[in-house]
């Protein structure tokens, strides 16, 4: 297929943007980029409860108003040629729905409840459902939770949707089935939303609702009747098969032909995570590491089923066939909080300034104060004597999920300022890093290079040389500024036909890396020694 043109939708915690790309040379023909509306003005959210929802609306507007803005920018000759579509999306951010399909909060009755929504995956609500599944599991005649790091988390499937089973009584009464972002957005363009017939991303299932072969799907209906009776009787209204994002979900629906003016020729790939397919975007091979570092990171890793399928890696965020590629076993971990640390202290900061000079004080010192703080940390020198702070701001999501755990810092005194706290923080995040590094090593797992895209890595150069020198490795940055949404098209070519494989779209789509970071030799030494206060702290805040 010379010159066909395939479109990647990333949907992101904030935004959603679409590449319409060329399958031979990995040339953009158009791209767009679009603000949730609801989302911005912090609707259905409570930080303080760590409530983060989104409206189905949002995404909706969203995807087409992505779709036609970049196809606005493509000549009408490469409009005809747009041969696939793929999706893909934060997570586990599932939602409830009907016999149908429909969100809940597409029906009147649920337009403006939050139960109703899609519930985002930095929502921590399930904190105590998830410690549940955890005991159950781990003494139940097979551990769920095995593939999984052998800990489940809040911020996945199951643990959301009991959380709102038990406290809305509208939701339990009108949600037929459950459904990921992932899963239904692509669905949405075939037309075909229903829950028991529409195909499942196997990267969403795999890693976040505890789905896998040796247990013919999901857990048993015993299991999960046993964790409440809530439960009993879903499973059967959810999936037993899985979709690695090679495969098609279906053909453009009329409707949506009639929206954004392609045919129904063009061919809608199965869902997957937003980091799973960014890390194909990066032009992940075995044993790379990938970094989607954004308000959290999500790590990726691939490996060969026949050299690592056979282990269980403790602590981390899965391990599934196929989640990445077909026939590699892929690996996932990361970080609750990252540039959302660095967030966080700009808000410290601009607060008082937000509430005593007005807003537009507050926003232009917010635009100039992390480029000033990271200028100013990275004159200071490394010492071991240096502030020791955690990167806990949102709990931890590995190795060994904890979102209770809150964040620390060490050392302050009358003579810190600004500066040496974001120097902190920035180190914190390292250390988060590596402790994610060091464990995928100690199970076995060799990591042979380190990829990393996203916004904090294409924009801060403090950030990435920290990083570097505190995991003692050289990190290339990937040349695309979109990655994520590239991933989404190089999975569109495959699952077109344009591209036999995962590997070849990567070879014919890549756009190849930027920048590269070395481990500065004078200060290894001195990390190694921060590190061992990074854990010792760490261990402390966790124990009280």
């Amino acid at each position: 297929m010379n010159n066909s043109y395939v479109i990647g939708v990333d949907f992101g915690s904030d935004s959603v943007r679409a590449l319409v790309v060329n399958t031979q040379t990995g040339q953009t023909a158009g791209t767009h980029v679009h603000e949730y509306a609801r989302w911005k003005k912090g609707l259905y959210c409570d930080p303080a409860s760590s409530q983060f929802r989104q409206h189905p609306l949002d995404y909706l507007e969203g995807l087409e108003a992505t779709i036609k803005g970049a196809l606005a920018q493509a000549t009408d000759e490469v409009r005809q040629q747009v041969v696939g579509i793929s999706i893909d999306t934060t997570g586990s951010t599932p939602g409830p729905v009907d016999e149908t399909g429909l969100p809940l909060a597409l029906r009147p009755d649920f337009a403006e409840n939050p139960n109703g929504m899609f519930i985002l995956w930095k929502d921590h609500t399930a904190n105590a459902e998830a410690e549940e599944i955890n005991n159950l599991a781990h003494h139940w005649d097979v551990d769920y939770t095995k593939y999984v790091g052998g800990i489940y988390s809040s911020e996945w499937f199951w643990a959301k949707m009991l959380r709102t089973l038990r406290v809305d009584e509208a939701v339990r009464q009108h949600a037929f089935s459950w459904v990921e972002h992932c899963d239904w957005m692509s669905a949405v363009l075939t037309g075909n939303t229903n829950p028991l017939t529409l195909r499942r991303s196997r990267c969403a299932a795999g890693h976040k609702a505890l789905w896998h072969s040796e247990f013919d799907g999901l857990p048993s209906n015993e299991f999960l009747t046993k964790l409440d009776p809530l439960l009993n009787g879903l499973r059967e209204r959810l999936f037993t098969d899985t979709y690695t994002s090679d495969l098609p979900m279906g053909n453009l629906s009329a409707e949506w032909v009639e929206k954004l003016g392609l045919s129904t020729n063009v061919v809608v790939g199965v869902g997957a995570f937003d980091a799973h397919m960014g890390a194909i975007g990066a032009e992940i091979e075995p044993y790379a590491f990938v970094r989607i570092i954004g308000t959290s990171t999500c790590d990726i890793l691939m490996a060969p089923n026949e050299e690592i399928g056979h282990r269980l890696i403790r602590g981390i965020c899965g391990q599934v066939d196929g989640s990445v590629a077909p026939g590699m076993l892929g690996l996932e971990a990361g970080q609750s909080a990252f540039g959302d640390v660095y967030a966080w202290f700009s808000r410290l900061i601009t607060g008082p300034v937000r509430e005593l000079l007005g807003d537009e004080a507050a926003d232009t010192l917010a635009q100039k104060l992390i480029p000033h703080l990271s200028e100013q940390a990275a004159q200071l020198p490394v010492t071991t004597s240096d502030l020791i702070a955690l990167d806990w701001i949102n709990g931890r999501r590995t190795p060994d999920a904890n979102h209770t755990l809150k964040a620390a810092i060490s050392g302050l005194n009358l003579g810190t300022d600004a500066p040496k706290v974001f120097k902190a923080l920035v180190e914190a995040t390292a250390f988060g890093s590596r402790s994610i590094v060091d464990r995928f090593i100690e199970e076995g797992v060799p990591i042979k290079k380190v990829i990393a895209i996203g916004g904090v890595a294409k924009k801060s150069p403090f950030v990435m040389q920290t990083l570097a020198n505190v995991l003692n490795k050289p990190i290339q940055v990937a040349s695309a500024d979109q990655a994520c949404a590239l991933g989404a098209a190089m999975c569109a070519a495959v699952a077109a036909g344009v591209h036999p494989t995962m590997e070849a779209a990567q070879q014919a789509m890549g756009s190849g890396f930027d920048a590269e970071y070395h481990p500065r030799a004078e200060h290894v030494a001195t990390y190694e020694t921060l590190y061992q206060k990074y854990l010792a702290l760490g261990a402390f805040v966790e124990n009280k």
